[in-house]
This record gives structure tokens, C-alpha cells and sequence, in this order.
């Protein structure tokens, strides 16, 4: 306990520790706080509604008499953009010494509110209410509730998230339990109270509950533990088979081997099972909101398309969170971020979340060829890379996140710089390994990245110049040539050197690749974005059409449904037997497509029957893959 409160002390201490080429980009000179340790927000928030998606807050605001300005959060960390969800904030109330008290919302930040604060007057008390669920936003079920604090406060405008202090209560459903990064919960009944926080690390550290809760440890050492907290919508969720658990308790292991040190007191992986509240993860430094459907830890196929759920938010304890782009750390959240470095915080982040899954063995080692071949092929048959380069995606990333809408192959989306991103860190870590004749690899980059071996939860920021120093360091090579041709330049190809450096080759053929034929059977879909050039679902809706592709030259659009194939009522079976057929037929493929009403007949001029990507080993040469996702960690 001695040593956990050190920790935190000298979290609540420091901001960033920065090298010196790391910098404040934004000019900042905070406001006085009024929120101190002496006199902090009292935050209570009664939770005990959850259930029906509302949350009441209660808050007691250090104030000064005069014009003051309070703010709901904006700028949300892991989020990477002005996503506080302001349209949740309802029914505020402002009063003081028993008297209400007028506020006027700002008329150009709309997250800003002011009011007149009395003569005499220290505190104001501050109520409003929270609507947790919102299309696409969904943070609450009959029995689960995630609690991200920055949705459920109010605080001085202008001050230093790291000198702004909060004492945080809440109330759960009678009967629930809750986990947390929080420090020190004192519980009696349904009501909890945490330890005095600072504001940077109350948001940093979100609370996730629910009726049918079940914790593992999956790592005990002399000053830390790593904890997996799943909250389930239904008990039956929660009966994990012992292979999946012990999988996951290889994790931490496998992590603290790729990065050789860690930066938290304690950290919870907290695991939601709720198929209404979705999939999601968002990373903190203590901490996760993993976020999965009921059947995540009990069906085989979602460990296999999204088994690094988990493992990538855990990654961003080291890479994210311990070290993070310095113009990306911002001193409150409504400073905007810049997110431009993204390819580094998450682009590198994929491939090292994917790693640690593959090594820990929540997926086999020997899957991931399989798996880099449809990621892959992905990103080499998008069209939208022939004009944006990763570093719009990252540098327009809050735009990206947001964007909707059909064609996104064409646009391109946020998940691109994540899953190229992936593609081109393997192709340095094999860079790597080849100079250096195997000596040296992108783990011996993250020893030096991620040093010293243990701190608490502090902040270490970075510029593009020091990721290119300190990988010349680790091996000689021209990595700003490298970023600049990938991340920098319009890119035809994703990077490629990493496949055959690795001794493998990209081939196309009929047999299902297993992880796109997960995604198919999870999601109910067809993907023939590889054969004609759609994803479809399994009732004939379209979903994306590839340009250029024989449905494009078709006339086939997003949200058209496909009624009849060669003559036949529309079903999955029957359009594979289509494309096998056609494979042997000089005519084209028959399609009836209904669009708002309107029917009409296509002719698909394809015959290359099913297709999908996969690697094959190429005789001969060492299998690089195979030594990069072998287990790691000392047994």
C-alpha cells in the first residue's frame, strides 16, 4: 500500500517528462485553480438509475465572487477529438447558498458556461443529469453500465487538469459491482468514495459495472497486479472455459516482455459483454473500457477476429499513454489535440496489440499469416489511397473517427492508419531483424522507448524526430525515407518488404481465408470485395462496392438489394454457386437489384470464381513471422 501511494503521488506530481526535443505546442498559462487539495470538487454521482440510462450528478464547485466559467470536457483522451458527448448533458441547475443562480451557455464554445458568482459566495452547487444512451453511443443496459467521468462533470474553465482536484462518489444499483483504477474505495451499502483525484487521472480512470461481474488475476508481482473485470449482461457470459482464461493470464507476461518495464500501480482490463452497448475499446493508463458483444469470451470465432481487444488497450498503458506525441498532450480538455503522430500511438499500437494477442495465444502463433494476408489485402484494395496518405488520417483524425457515410474505400477511414499502420511497424521490425542478423528487433526499440523498468502513471512525450533517433540507434537506417514514403507520400501499395523479408508471398485462390470467413459468419455478410467487389449482406443488401471492380463496371451501389442471381431467389449459397459457375462460363453474372423501388438488371462480367488472400511460405527462406509471434515470456 506504501509503495502504490508513492506511485500515485508521483502521478498527481508530474505532467509530462518530456526529451528535449519534445515541446508545449499550444502556448497555456493556466488559470489559478480553485479546486485544490484542500478545497476540492465534490463529485456525487448517483448511478443507481443506470439500469434505464440516466445518471444524477451532484457536484460542489470551488468558486471565486464574479464572472466564472465552467466547462463540460470536449477533448477526450483516447477518443482523439472534440467528442464529449455534449448532447447527454441535460437539466443543469446552478445554485448557491440555498439560491438559484442564472447561467448562460457561451455562444461560440458551446461546452462553456457562465454565471455570476455572489459576493461571499465559495462553492456552487451544480446538478444536472446525464443521458447515457444515444444511437451509436450506448453506455448503459438493464443490468451494465459504463461510467466515463469526463460525461458526468462540470469544471473551472482554463486550469491544469493535473492541479484541479475531485473527490468522487458514486451510487451503484442495489446489487451490482463495480471495478476501477481509482484509488482507495471506501463502501458502504450501494455508495462508494474514492480518493481525492486529480482531474487528469479521474478521466483517465473510468468505472464499469453491472449485475453479473466475474474478476481474474492475471499477473501478481510484489508491487503490482493485472486484473481482467468482465460485466456481463447475462450470467451464462461469465462461464469462460479455463483454456480462454489461462490465454489471457499469459498476457501481462508477454507485455511486460515486449516492453521490459511498466508504467501503472495496478491496471484493470474492464471487459463489458453486452451486445447492446457494442464493441469498442478505449484505452486509459490504469485501465481499459474494453467494450463486446454477450458471447465475446465464449465463442471461438469472436476471439479470433477480435482477440486483441484487450491486448491492444492494455499495449496503450506503454505506448499511448506512458509515451505520447507531445503535441497530442494537452494540459485540459478543451485544448484541442493534435493527432498527427497517431501513426506511431496507434498505428504501431495495432501491430504491437496484435503481437501480444498471437503470443499470448488468445489467437495461435501459426494464425497470423493468415490474418496479415487479409489486412493486407485490405489495405492494398482501397482506392482512396491513390490521392490520401496516412498522414491526412491522422492529421484530420477527429474528422475521420466521425465520418459516415458510403464508399469509405474511397474516402478512406481512421482505421486505416491502425491497420497500415500494423503493416508498416512489422515491416520495420523486420527491417530490423535482417540488419542486425536477428540480434536486434523492434522489441529492443521498445526497451529503450518504454524506460526505466518501472515508474507510476506519468506522461513521456515525443516528436517524429525522436522515434527516427532513437530507431537509428536501435539499427542504422534512413527511417525518416521510411515515414516520409508511407506515412508522409501518397503510397500505391502498402509497405511490402515485410512479406518477403519474412519469407512469405501474397497469393489469391478460392479457400476461405479464416478470418474474413469470421467476420462473415459473426456478421452475417458475404465478402466478395476480392471476386466481383462487394460486401453484401446475407440478405442481398449492399453494403460498399470497390471501385473499378467488375460490380462497379456493373452498376451495383451501397444500398441496393440484390433480389435474383442467374435467375434465382437471392441467398449466400446461391450466389457462391454463382461465382463458381461463372468461373467456367464465357457469360456474365445476372444480377436483380432493387434501389428505392426501382428494379433493375445487372450484368457482373466476372469469371474468377471465389476469392480470397492468403500467404504461402516461400521455399527455402527462414519464416521471420513465425519467430516474431512465438511466446517471449520466460516460463
Amino acid at each position: 500500500m506504501i509503495r502504490r501511494s508513492a506511485l500515485a503521488c508521483a502521478a498527481i506530481l508530474a505532467f509530462t517528462a518530456g526529451s528535449a526535443h519534445a515541446q508545449t505546442v499550444l502556448p497555456f498559462t493556466p488559470a489559478t485553480s480553485y479546486a485544490t487539495q484542500s478545497h476540492p470538487v465534490v463529485l456525487d454521482v448517483d448511478a443507481s438509475q443506470a439500469g434505464r440510462g440516466l445518471l444524477f450528478v451532484h457536484e460542489t464547485i470551488p468558486v471565486r465572487p464574479g464572472p466564472f466559467t465552467f466547462v463540460y470536457p470536449k477533448w477526450i483522451p483516447g477518443e482523439h477529438g472534440p467528442t464529449g458527448p455534449l448532447n447527454d448533458l441535460a437539466a443543469l441547475r446552478v445554485s448557491a447558498d440555498g439560491k438559484t443562480l442564472a447561467w448562460n451557455r457561451d455562444t461560440i464554445d458551446t461546452w462553456g458556461f457562465h454565471v455570476n458568482v455572489p459576493a461571499g459566495v465559495s462553492e456552487l452547487d451544480v446538478k444536472f443529469d446525464v443521458l447515457m444512451n444515444a444511437p451509436g453511443d450506448t453506455m448503459s443496459s438493464h443490468t451494465v453500465a459504463i461510467i466515463n467521468w469526463n460525461r458526468a462533470l462540470l469544471y473551472q474553465d482554463g486550469v491544469s487538469s493535473h492541479d484541479y482536484y475531485v473527490k468522487p462518489t458514486i451510487t451503484l444499483p442495489h446489487g451490482w459491482q463495480f471495478g476501477t483504477a481509482l484509488r482507495d474505495p471506501q463502501t458502504g451499502g450501494d455508495r462508494t468514495t474514492f480518493a481525492l483525484t486529480p482531474l487528469n487521472m479521474l478521466v483517465d480512470s473510468q468505472l464499469d459495472m453491472a449485475k453479473y461481474v466475474h474478476k481474474w488475476t492475471l499477473y501478481k508481482g510484489d508491487d503490482t497486479y493485472v486484473e481482467l473485470d468482465a460485466f456481463a449482461a447475462r450470467p451464462q457470459d461469465l462461464d469462460i472455459k479455463k483454456d480462454v482464461i489461462d490465454a489471457y493470464k499469459r498476457v501481462p507476461a508477454e507485455a511486460f516482455a515486449l516492453y521490459g518495464s511498466h508504467h501503472f500501480a495496478d491496471y484493470h482490463a474492464l471487459l463489458t459483454l453486452d451486445d447492446s452497448i457494442g464493441f469498442q475499446g478505449i484505452e486509459h493508463h490504469q485501465s481499459s473500457d474494453d467494450r463486446s458483444p454477450d458471447d465475446f469470451l465464449t465463442n471461438p470465432l469472436e476471439q479470433l477476429r477480435g482477440g486483441d481487444l484487450v491486448t491492444h488497450e492494455f499495449s496503450h498503458s506503454w505506448n499511448g499513454k506512458y509515451r505520447r506525441p507531445a503535441d497530442l498532450t494537452t494540459p485540459n480538455f478543451q485544448v484541442p489535440m493534435q493527432t498527427d503522430l497517431l501513426w506511431v500511438y496507434e498505428g504501431m499500437n495495432q501491430y504491437l496489440g496484435d503481437l501480444i494477442s498471437f503470443r499470448a495465444g488468445i489467437r495461435k502463433p501459426s494464425e497470423y499469416p493468415e490474418y496479415l494476408a487479409s489486412i493486407y489485402a485490405e489495405m492494398d484494395t482501397e482506392t482512396g489511397r491513390d490521392t490520401t496518405p496516412i498522414i491526412d488520417l491522422t492529421a484530420g483524425a477527429p474528422y475521420y473517427y466521425m465520418a459516415r457515410g458510403d464508399y469509405h474505400a474511397i474516402r478512406r477511414s481512421a482505421g486505416d492508419f491502425y491497420t497500415e499502420g500494423e503493416l508498416m511497424w512489422l515491416d520495420a521490425d523486420t527491417i530490423i531483424r535482417e540488419r542486425s542478423h536477428g540480434k536486434r528487433s523492434l522489441d529492443t526499440f521498445l526497451h529503450e522507448f518504454t524506460a526505466p523498468t518501472s515508474t507510476g502513471p506519468i506522461t513521456k512525450t515525443y516528436t517524429r524526430a525522436d522515434i527516427e533517433a532513437l530507431l537509428d540507434r536501435v539499427q542504422p537506417y534512413d527511417w525518416h525515407a521510411f515515414f516520409q514514403k508511407y506515412v508522409y507520400s501518397v503510397a500505391i501499395h502498402p509497405p511490402t518488404g515485410e512479406l518477403a523479408r519474412s519469407g512469405w508471398k501474397l497469393v489469391y485462390n478460392d479457400k476461405p481465408n479464416a478470418f474474413i470467413h469470421a467476420g462473415e459468419e459473426l456478421s452475417h455478410s458475404i465478402n466478395a470485395w476480392y471476386s466481383i467487389g462487394a460486401d453484401i449482406s446475407g440478405k442481398g443488401t449492399v453494403y460498399d462496392v470497390r471501385e473499378g471492380s467488375p460490380a462497379w463496371n456493373a452498376g451495383l451501389a451501397p444500398g441496393m438489394s440484390i433480389e435474383a442471381i442467374d435467375g434465382q431467389a437471392f441467398d449466400p449459397d446461391t450466389f457462391e454457386y454463382a461465382l463458381k459457375t461463372a468461373e467456367h462460363s464465357s457469360a456474365p453474372i445476372s444480377l436483380v437489384a432493387e434501389q428505392n423501388g426501382w428494379y433493375q438488371t445487372l450484368s457482373v462480367a466476372y469469371h474468377g470464381g471465389p476469392k480470397y488472400p492468403h500467404l504461402e511460405r516461400v521455399k527455402g527462406t527462414p519464416d521471420m513471422l513465425g519467430e516474431i509471434m512465438k511466446p517471449h515470456a520466460k516460463k
